[in-house]
């Protein structure tokens, strides 16, 4: 008897020592403050020395200060990170895979993984409702619990491939998830305003926009900035909030765009 309550005892201890592990394995999630999906366009208008100013310019905003404190400001919660490349309608990868960040070293970490990703899409026609499907697929398959969620949109173009984007932007809205936008105005002049009207959307959307793609690298780290402290935005029309700010400004027009 003795020997069979030793037993026990030292299989409770077992149990309770693996209640952890066995709730992580029970689909137990992580919570962090954000998750956020970085989604860079890679179809034929971005040539290799316009994909790697995207890439280089989103490795340089996660070593940036401003961000890095944007980050460590979340506390133990950390926000969790992946990064898509797209293009056509069915072209969508996952070049670098969730890391949840809450400290300097972990956003060196996130830019020095974002440096090693190739191109693994090369050409092709422009999706962005494939972009936003893929991203909502990889938030829900994810091991994190987002106190917010948001997907990152950065292109040169408009849609030119899969269904409107505004369907599947509406389709994250109501699963809580907000779509924001980085423009990049090197082809189409008036491509924020599509971005305006047919992607963005969900609480606290905003769009910023880069001149060219050399302006990219200045306006990722106002976005990331923004996205990651939750700032304050003003109210759009069609009840989402929108703030448009020109990539180094900080002027909001709101209502002001049609």
């Amino acid at each position: 008897m003795r020997a069979l309550g030793c037993c026990l005892v030292s299989l409770a201890l077992c149990v309770g020592l693996q209640l952890p592990a066995l709730a992580q394995d029970n689909g137990e999630l992580d919570v962090v403050d954000l998750e956020l999906v970085l989604a860079v366009d890679t179809s034929s208008s971005v040539n290799s020395a316009e994909f790697d100013l995207q890439m280089r310019g989103l490795a340089a905003a996660f070593r940036t200060q401003q961000v890095q404190a944007a980050l460590q400001a979340t506390g133990d919660l950390g926000v969790a990170v992946a990064l898509i490349q797209w293009s056509e309608n069915r072209s969508q990868y996952l070049a670098v895979d969730w890391m949840k960040i809450t400290d300097r070293t972990g956003a060196e970490a996130l830019a020095q993984a974002i440096d090693d990703a190739p191109r693994y899409l090369v050409g092709g026609g422009t999706a962005i409702s494939g972009a936003i499907d893929y991203s909502l697929q990889i938030l829900e398959e994810n091991v994190y619990d987002g106190r917010r969620k948001v997907i990152d949109i950065s292109g040169d173009g408009r849609a030119n491939q899969g269904a409107p984007p505004a369907e599947s932007r509406d389709a994250a809205i109501v699963r809580g998830v907000t779509v924001n936008g980085l423009v990049i105005l090197n082809e189409e002049p008036k491509l924020d305003y599509y971005y305006y009207r047919e992607v963005v959307g969900g609480t606290g959307a905003f769009v910023i926009t880069a001149n060219d793609f050399q302006a990219y690298a200045k306006a990722i780290i106002d976005k990331l900035v923004k996205e990651i402290s939750g700032t304050p935005i003003v109210e759009g029309p069609q009840s989402h909030k929108i703030w448009y700010a020109q990539a180094g400004s900080e002027v909001a027009h709101g209502n002001a765009l049609p």
